[in-house]
């Protein structure tokens, strides 16, 4: 189906767009660290970057990063309508993602990352490895 909209004029109304937040992947997450008796987390602290959590004492940030959004590619899915500008979306964020990493590991921050896909069942292994840091340091 054809865009009701010049261009210009769609790119104005997707500029006004703004996530409310992965909250579906944040509760899930928070489920499992309560499950490990994990504690001492802050949700939406006010930090460049804007980590889902982070764990202030131990300088500890987590990331929970939606797999399309993201680069992700464990559904190998991609749209076929503006597919050129899906994928440079998901580029940019691929860089944003790598710049806040950089700048958190450059003042001494540990950085999880955890795709949206590791908080299935079937991926319970990879997610317990990613979150050792926080199990090691018994927060």
């Amino acid at each position: 189906m054809p865009d009701i909209f010049d261009k210009q004029k769609r790119s104005d109304i997707m500029k006004k767009v703004r996530s409310k937040g992965n909250k579906s992947t944040e509760l899930k997450l928070i489920e499992m660290l309560r499950a490990m008796q994990i504690t001492g987390w802050n949700r939406n602290y006010p930090v460049k970057g804007h980590p889902d959590f982070v764990f202030l004492s131990k300088r500890i940030a987590i990331f929970v990063d939606g797999c399309f959004w993201h680069g992700h590619d464990c559904r190998n899915t991609s749209p076929k309508q503006n597919e050129d500008y899906w994928n440079r979306k998901r580029e940019r964020n691929i860089i944003h993602d790598k710049e806040i990493t950089e700048l958190f590991s450059g003042r001494g921050w540990t950085v999880i990352r955890i795709w949206e896909c590791e908080l299935q069942k079937k991926n319970k292994e990879i997610l317990l490895l990613k979150l050792s840091p926080l199990l090691q340091n018994n927060i």
